[in-house]
């Protein structure tokens, strides 16, 4: 080998050692801007709707006691098409990792040739050998940008972590609907009997003339008027029952049997604010893209550097002759035409945005916990009020039924009680409907799993 040969060798595998030592800089200075930068959320020490404080479980589903809910999330987690395509999104992720990963590592070609010569009649099959090419990343371009898509990928994760959650969250609530609905057309029913069971009484009054005609219309137009609030309930009973089926993937054939419906919530803990922002897998999806953003940026501010590309050539030239060729070239940028400046202002305007984003969902996430928090108490209170209302209707109603049989009452006193209890009695389903939902959504709020299988993330690079 002559002593430029040597030379070269040499000075590539200095090249080799030093591209393969970058010093890429770690998560905590990925994401030192939204921790302790100057426009870093200060974080409250607790929420100023806060029930207590203390550490928030996973598992909350199981809270309910609902065994066909459980096995509905289950269901919806297993074939809803919404989660598969956020699992692909993820293993998209990691396939474009693996191939900005590759670009540290260097190729190698195998070359070989046939010649034929028609003009001197004669025949050649070389075989070229071996082509190794590699751009040692020196700067640490490349490296920033695998660090980016490291980032990406775990962000992905996270996505579909919160998918995960999200579709319990919505299976859940659509659950608790299709039972109100389903209990709000029972009830319908049930009026419907009531009214005609009335009828009857002032049809039959009517025709011993201890009635009048006015009362026997008024009764036939409210048993129309409770067939057509059956048939409403009944439709929205169905298109709920429907919705339910296609979330958890199945076809919306509408034979899905419903559920019990509880009144009886336990009091449940909401941890810190501070917990929240390594709870919630919005939130860490959110700060792993402005890690991402980071590295892309500190990857572009290297555009400007020179590249080095090395080539080796091993193998038989032709059948009689043997060749190794190392070479290595430099390339730097002198004039791109304003190419390189355009990128790094791009990537800096995505930090910034990053940046932002990162922010805006981490205000979204507290104001979801307060406004949870807040409609926990508030729909308590009302739920109460609406058990009295229905209690004292209810009451009212019997009494006032008493009273026209013995004649000191009428039948629009009747009607006129009759419909306020109605409604208090579906005023209340519709309560403990949004007790149940606003759980649901506190729950979801907080970051806890809804299982106890939580996923696991990849480990933040701590910096050195």
């Amino acid at each position: 080998m002559t002593i430029h040969k040597r030379t070269l060798l040499s000075s590539s595998l200095l090249l080799l050692l030093t591209g393969c030592a970058q010093n890429i800089p770690g998560y905590d200075k990925a994401v030192a801007d939204i921790k302790t930068g100057k426009d870093t959320l200060k974080t409250p020490g607790k929420y100023s709707q806060s029930i207590n404080s203390a550490k928030v479980n996973d598992g909350w589903i199981r809270t309910f006691k609902d065994k066909k809910l459980d096995r509905l999330v289950d269901e919806a987690q297993r074939n809803n098409p919404s989660l598969k395509i956020a699992a692909s999104r993820v293993e998209r992720a990691e396939a474009l990792t693996q191939l900005t990963e590759s670009n540290l590592m260097p190729t190698v070609n195998m070359r070989g040739y046939y010649r034929d010569n028609n003009a001197e009649g004669a025949q050649e099959i070389a075989f070229g050998g071996f082509g190794v090419s590699w751009e040692p990343d020196v700067w640490g371009r490349v490296g920033n940008l695998v660090a980016a898509d490291r980032e990406l990928t775990a962000a992905q994760l996270a996505d579909y972590d919160f998918a995960r959650q999200s579709l319990a969250a919505n299976t859940a609530r659509a659950w608790f609907l299709y039972n109100t609905n389903s209990r709000i057309y029972s009830f319908t029913k049930k009026i419907i009997s009531l009214q005609e069971k009335t009828l009857k009484i002032l049809e039959a009054r009517e025709k011993i003339g201890q009635g009048n005609k006015r009362d026997v219309h008024l009764a036939r137009a409210l048993v129309a008027s409770a067939k057509d609030s059956a048939s409403a309930a009944l439709s929205a009973k169905e298109r709920s029952q429907r919705a339910l089926e296609v979330l958890v993937g199945r076809y919306p054939s509408g034979k899905l049997s419903s559920g019990k419906l509880d009144t009886v919530l336990p009091r449940i803990p909401n941890g810190l604010p501070a917990q929240l922002l390594e709870r919630r897998p919005d939130l860490i999806a959110a700060e792993q893209r402005v890690a991402a953003a980071f590295h892309q940026k500190a990857s572009a501010d290297l555009l400007h550097m020179p590249n080095i590309r090395l080539n080796l050539g091993l193998g038989p030239n032709s059948l009689n002759d043997a060749i190794t060729s190392l070479a290595g070239g430099i390339l730097a940028p002198v004039y791109t035409g304003g190419a390189i400046e355009a990128q790094v202002a791009v990537a800096n305007a995505e930090q910034k945005e990053a940046i932002a984003q990162y922010a805006k969902t981490t205000l979204r996430a507290f104001q979801e916990v307060e406004n949870a928090l807040a409609g926990e108490k508030h729909l308590a209170t009302r739920y109460k009020a609406t058990q009295e209302m229905v209690k004292e209707y209810k009451a009212a109603y019997t009494m006032t039924v008493e009273k026209y049989r013995i004649g000191q009452s009428t039948v629009l006193d009747i009607l006129i009680i009759q419909g306020k209890w109605i409604s208090a009695e579906i005023q209340k389903l519709q309560v403990t409907k949004k007790r149940l939902i606003n759980r649901v959504n506190l729950y979801l709020a907080l970051g806890g799993s809804f299982d106890t299988k939580r996923m696991h993330y990849t480990a933040p690079k701590k910096a050195k």
